[in-house]
């Protein structure tokens, strides 16, 4: 869901997990529907990267967070897309619902798109809790689309049943994207290309296949070389361009002791801007790159205060 914990959890799995991950002795059944022609007809198709600096942050903190601080951080960082975290009780949420609407109202105003997020590891086998979900917060009309992050990898059934979970967890995109016309985009880690999934296909492009656009947690600190954004990440651009799906690049900027190359938090906001400069020159080769998203609002402005600015 939205805690720090699960946050940093999850970049140390990203950074356990490498683009040499072993692949399955054998492949998996095909799934019902695996080729990208059989994405769904929203899909939409980029011929050209995302001007230079196009900029998306992730608000978890959305229940607590000032709408009218969130909007002025955004309009001084250029952030074009907020994703702001949703729960399913929104709508019977008088206080919160209030908040977002007020979000929304500002986000109108500055021309900023404003998505839902939400995510549970738990919505990869539990469908109904995902539907319910989405209904729930695109029932109030507030957002323009779904932004989910599911992590099936957090699951213990991801040591023992891989095939099925990752079958289970497409399925779930696959709902989603025809329950409701509005885009869908997910978090992917960048090695899902590492996982086999059906004949001559992976869980990259099953979920590809299956989204609006896509956001990978490419978590390093440099822009390019060995073990860089854009290193890590370019298997899932260049599986996006041939896709013809959008493709952002996400950059961290909470504290990770354990990993402290997989975030701009000792760097600081200067440094970060520097790196995701080239980052936009180097990934604007590919022609759905999407620019790059910020996670997260928190700890972003924790970081900016802390570097002075």
């Amino acid at each position: 869901m939205y805690s720090l914990i699960r946050a940093a959890v999850t970049v140390l799995t990203l950074t356990a997990m490498t683009v040499t991950a072993s692949p399955a002795a054998a492949a998996p059944p095909p799934l019902p529907r695996q080729a990208p022609a059989a994405a769904p007809p929203s899909a939409g198709t980029r011929t050209a990267p995302a001007p230079a600096g196009t900029r998306a942050m992730w608000l978890w903190n959305s229940a607590t967070a000032r709408p009218a601080d969130v909007l002025a951080w955004a309009r001084a960082q250029n952030v074009t897309e907020i994703f702001a975290y949703a729960p399913a009780t929104l709508p019977a949420n008088s206080t919160q619902l209030t908040r977002m609407r007020e979000l929304k109202r500002g986000a109108d105003t500055a021309g900023i798109r404003l998505t839902a997020l939400g995510g549970e590891p738990e919505w990869a086998t539990d469908h109904a809790a995902a539907r319910a979900w989405q209904r729930a917060v695109l029932g109030t009309g507030l957002f323009a689309g779904s932004h989910v992050d599911v992590e099936p990898y957090a699951l213990p059934a991801w040591q023992s049943g891989q095939e099925s979970l990752a079958q289970s967890f497409v399925r779930m995109l696959e709902l989603l994207q025809a329950d409701d016309t509005r885009p869908l985009e997910a978090d992917v880690p960048f090695w899902y290309g590492e996982i086999p999934l059906g004949s001559g296909t992976t869980l990259a492009d099953q979920v590809l296949a299956r989204v609006d656009a896509a956001t990978v947690m490419s978590y390093r600190d440099t822009a390019t070389g060995p073990n860089s954004m854009t290193d890590i990440a370019t298997d899932m651009l260049t599986r996006a361009a041939g896709a013809g799906k959008p493709l952002r690049l996400g950059a961290e900027t909470q504290p990770l002791a354990d990993c402290p190359h997989c975030t701009f938090a000792e760097e600081g906001a200067a440094r970060m801007s520097a790196v995701l400069a080239e980052v936009d020159r180097v990934a604007g080769a590919y022609a759905t790159f999407n620019g790059i998203a910020i996670h997260h609002y928190a700890s972003w402005r924790t970081m900016a205060a802390r570097s002075g600015r």
